[in-house]
């Protein structure tokens, strides 16, 4: 396809992100408290307190992303066009800010609340969304701003 007529849709991702994330994270709750605790092995201040900085780390870094699609007045669901790339802000060190972000607020939340479910299942619900959402937003990224993406791809990592 060209540059024209990808931009009418957006990528093909059809299950919400942050569902994703919503339903790891309610996975670790009911195994914590259904099959198996699984306390975070520090002190409970101690975690307490690493799990509200990692917390902080990751709102942080949904809200810088945020920024940037508010004041190029893009949406960040998926599933709609992109009119221009961002490669401001966060997006100079990691393709995927919103979704290293959450991942990090899922981290720090387990910690926090002495639940390593809760932080254990924020990786696999980034591989989740790694298939469901990275995956078909590369494909039309890559549709939609041919070199220009390509090029940034081989300059910024996906994730880390």
């Amino acid at each position: 396809m060209t540059q024209s007529s990808s931009a009418g849709r957006g990528a093909a991702v059809r299950f919400p992100p942050p569902l994703i994330f919503l339903i790891w994270t309610l996975a670790g709750v009911g195994i914590h408290y259904g099959v198996a605790r699984a306390p975070v092995p520090v002190e409970r201040m101690i975690s307490i307190g690493v799990g509200a900085l990692i917390v902080a780390i990751g709102i942080g870094t949904v809200a810088s992303a945020r920024v940037h699609f508010t004041r190029t007045g893009q949406s960040p669901i998926p599933w709609k066009p992109s009119p221009e790339l961002i490669l401001q802000g966060p997006y100079r060190f990691t393709r995927n800010p919103m979704y290293v972000g959450v991942t990090l607020i899922q981290i720090g939340l387990g910690v926090a609340l002495n639940n390593l479910w809760i932080a254990l299942f924020a990786l696999l619900a980034l591989l989740t969304v790694h298939f469901v959402a990275v995956l078909p937003e590369e494909r039309y990224l890559t549709e939609r701003f041919g070199d220009r993406y390509t090029s940034y791809l081989t300059q910024v990592r996906r994730y880390l």
